[in-house]
């Protein structure tokens, strides 16, 4: 088939560009760079080095014979992305072009609004590009378990039946986002929804939870193809953030009580989940929902994980709890339900000890390129303006 990635420079699309790519797809990456000049601006790197679009493209060539095509460009950019569409055509979309953290939406007013405009604009491009110039591709949309939030109920995967008053009907399960980050995919799977029904488009939602890990088996070809490791504030998840802490000999910080519980996947996982939906769409006008994740921790579960396994790579490493910068529920129910990818054939990859291990390797291997000032929280949810 042939597959357009939006975003495919990022942490999941250029490991998942590779993948399909090895698969036999025909791939294409559109990426407007906007993570790498983040980077640039704020100081920020990825404690693993990467290398540049266009020297990953050239290994990956060179190392499989197999050629990725590269595109800079941004969602918002029409006469870009319709370019893009009319020349490549593709057969199906894989959109993980977004602005993809809660800390970075919620910095200020300037970032909260570059993120719906990233976001949700930028996918009213896609849509609209999809129904113009493809309207038989299958829209492959990366959503985030966080549009659902913690409510107090089983999470089913994107609508839950309701019985109210004596009528009965099937209705998208209540969102409770925690973010503007995560309003901006509520608002997009709104939209994807709303296009599917009016214009017959078909896309797959994949609400995933947090992803771990650096290593596919693409990945480990050659150093020039590794994904990015982020490890700070903005950008770093938990588990990552915990892994450079313990490299370091800094404290591993627990925000609050570290009861907060939420869905984790492992990237080799990610690429095929995204796989599987691309190859199993709904009929003409359809929207299926998927949520994507294999199991689940706490913060605290996490903490003291990398805290128990640190010293088998001879580290000790203190935890401490630190003030919650974020305005989220700190014990809450969470039992989402997961079957969709299961029954499709997803074989999950577990949290287990050389899964772990390896990343803190990793995290031991760079640890000289670690900038303790980056991993303190500083964006506060509670204010109107935080520095960085």
């Amino acid at each position: 088939m042939r597959i357009l990635i939006l975003g495919g420079d990022g942490y999941l699309g250029w490991p998942q560009a590779m993948y399909l790519s090895a698969q036999g797809h025909e791939v294409m990456v559109y990426d407007s760079l906007m993570r790498r000049h983040f980077d640039l601006e704020n100081g920020f790197d990825s404690l693993v080095p990467i290398t540049t679009p266009q020297e990953r493209v050239a290994a990956w060539k060179e190392v499989t014979g197999k050629e990725v095509h590269l595109r800079i460009g941004d969602t918002r950019d029409w006469t870009l992305l319709s370019k893009a569409f009319q020349e490549f055509q593709p057969e199906a979309l894989v959109h993980l072009g977004e602005q993809r953290t809660a800390p970075y939406s919620m910095m200020d007013r300037e970032h909260a609004l570059f993120t719906m405009d990233n976001n949700v604009l930028g996918t009213m491009n896609v849509l609209y590009a999809l129904k113009d110039y493809a309207p038989d591709c299958h829209h492959v949309k990366l959503g985030t378990m966080g549009e659902y939030g913690t409510p107090n109920i089983d999470i089913e995967e994107g609508f839950i039946e309701i019985n109210h008053n004596g009528r009965k009907d099937t209705l998208p399960f209540p969102k409770q986002p925690g973010s503007f980050y995560h309003l901006s995919k509520v608002h997009d799977s709104h939209n994807i929804m709303f296009a599917c029904r009016i214009w017959g488009l078909r896309s797959t939602d994949l609400n995933q939870g947090v992803v771990y890990g650096i290593e596919t088996e693409e990945t480990k070809l050659d150093p020039r193809l590794a994904t990015r490791f982020d490890y700070d504030q903005i950008y770093g998840t938990a588990l990552n953030r915990f892994c450079a802490q313990a490299a370091v000999g800094y404290p591993i910080t627990v925000h609050g009580k570290g009861g907060q519980t939420r869905g984790f996947i492992n990237i080799r996982d990610t690429v095929r989940c995204i796989e599987l939906a691309i190859l199993n769409p709904p009929e003409e006008g359809g929207y299926q929902v998927f949520n994507q994740l294999t199991e689940q921790f706490s913060v605290l579960q996490l903490a003291e994980l990398v805290q128990s396994t640190a010293p088998e790579l001879g580290i000790e490493v203190a935890l401490e709890h630190i003030e919650n910068p974020r305005v989220e529920l700190e014990e809450h129910y969470f039992n989402p339900v997961h079957t969709g990818l299961l029954k499709l054939g997803l074989q999950p990859h577990f949290l287990q000890g050389a899964v772990l291990i390896g990343m803190m390797q990793a995290a031991v291997a760079n640890k000289d390129r670690v900038d303790k000032k980056l991993i303190a929280p500083t964006v506060s949810w509670r204010k109107t303006d935080n520095a960085i």
